[in-house]
């Protein structure tokens, strides 16, 4: 299996759209799966595992066909890939109206391997796209969870195509940062969970602030000048990302030359962000 670190697949995962992916891939498996009464050795054979990266039109071919006794033993399985498929499956049966399904996914959230995680996130992100409202309030719940709930708590929502209404960003800049409050009071810094949900919150920031820019602007600038090196490095992280560019050049390298800065004022632990919307169209200089 691919180290944890192999991130550019993770970063895939989350952007893979179920709705406008390889379509033709998905179809080819779609019917190979139709003639199938097993289909555990053609996912096997076609999961793309061992290797850099798995199969994801077969996932979510899995996802659209399976059923709930089929998703409810794969994400029992040990085959990370299966595991990975029940996930997403269990995500288009929420999406669907089983919301009772959630606890599942809640608890797979916190699964060791990190693609089960992954794919805990792209199904959560089918809710996203039949109600969104419902899909926040689910993650604002599990923000108040263990570093990888919470990890997946702003990781599924921060995906482009379901940041398209500002009340929606705004509710997510607030999860943002309950999340990053968390991760600056932890006392636990070298476990994995705390890593993953730093490595989350590096590039989840700068999708929701490049979604309303204006907010995205306010919301980073209350941990900007954090001195906790944790924040520091999430905030550096975004701040390199093409997209945090929609935030302003001029903003933009001025908040990355304040990080980079070798005296740094004392900060106290930032106001909670209230989500109320932005009263200005620009940043200031």
């Amino acid at each position: 299996m691919a180290p944890l670190c192999a991130c550019r697949e993770a970063v895939e995962v989350r952007r893979q759209d179920p709705r406008i992916g390889r379509v033709s891939r998905v179809d080819e498996h779609r019917r190979q799966l139709a003639g199938l009464a097993d289909w555990e050795p053609y996912l096997r054979q076609h999961s793309g595992l061992p290797g850099p990266r798995a199969n994801l039109e077969l996932v979510q071919a899995v996802a659209e066909m399976g059923d709930l006794p089929r998703f409810v033993r794969f994400v029992g399985s040990n085959d990370e890939f299966l595991a990975a498929c029940g996930a997403v499956g269990l995500g288009r049966l929420a999406a669907e109206g089983r919301l009772d399904l959630l606890p599942n996914l809640r608890r797979l959230a916190s699964d060791p391997r990190w693609r089960v995680r992954e794919a805990v996130a792209m199904g959560l992100q089918r809710l996203g796209d039949a109600d969104m409202d419902r899909l926040l309030a689910e993650m604002e719940a599990w923000a108040d969870g263990g570093p990888l709930e919470q990890r997946a708590a702003v990781a599924a929502p921060c995906e482009p195509r379901l940041l398209r209404e500002p009340g929606h960003v705004r509710r997510v800049l607030a999860v943002l940062d309950r999340v990053t409050r968390s991760l600056a009071a932890s006392g636990e810094r070298r476990t994995e969970p705390f890593r993953a949900l730093r490595q989350g919150l590096a590039y989840c920031w700068s999708v929701a602030a490049a979604a309303l820019p204006g907010d995205g602007r306010q919301a980073l600038d209350r941990w900007i000048g954090s001195e906790d090196p944790d924040v520091r490095w999430v905030m550096r992280q975004n701040l390199g990302r093409a997209r945090i560019g929609r935030l302003g050049v001029d903003w933009v390298a001025d908040r990355r030359a304040r990080l980079d800065a070798s005296t740094r004022p004392a900060m106290t632990t930032p106001p909670q962000w209230s989500g109320q919307p932005s009263r200005r169209t620009r940043s200031k200089p």
